[in-house]
């Protein structure tokens, strides 16, 4: 592994850890359905660099594989954005009744 690398997984372990915590921190000061739901996505999304991280070094379990693809692989970054999607429908429903 070189420098660039190593560099490379660093900083999104960091990145997304600081976001991870500061998002679960906002979780216990909120009741917002669309903000929780936010918090969960950026969870999720952490959730998807470590996979991606111990993929990468060559870690990995007895996977559930579709054709050639890990299960994990699919559903992780999907539904991180699907929790997204889920806040933003929330937000629009919301600003669409006050109307």
């Amino acid at each position: 592994m070189d420098t660039g690398e190593l560099l490379f997984i660093v900083s999104r372990l960091v990145t997304g850890a600081l976001a991870a915590f500061f998002a679960i921190m906002l979780w216990s000061k909120t009741r917002d359905v669309a903000w929780m739901l936010m918090v969960i996505g950026t969870v999720a999304a952490y959730v998807e660099t470590v996979y991606t991280i111990f993929e990468r070094l060559g870690v990995s379990g007895n996977q559930l594989v579709i054709g050639s693809v890990p299960l994990a692989a699919i559903v992780l970054p999907n539904i991180r954005t699907g929790f997204f999607i889920a806040a933003f429908v929330v937000m629009v429903v919301r600003k669409l009744r006050r109307n």
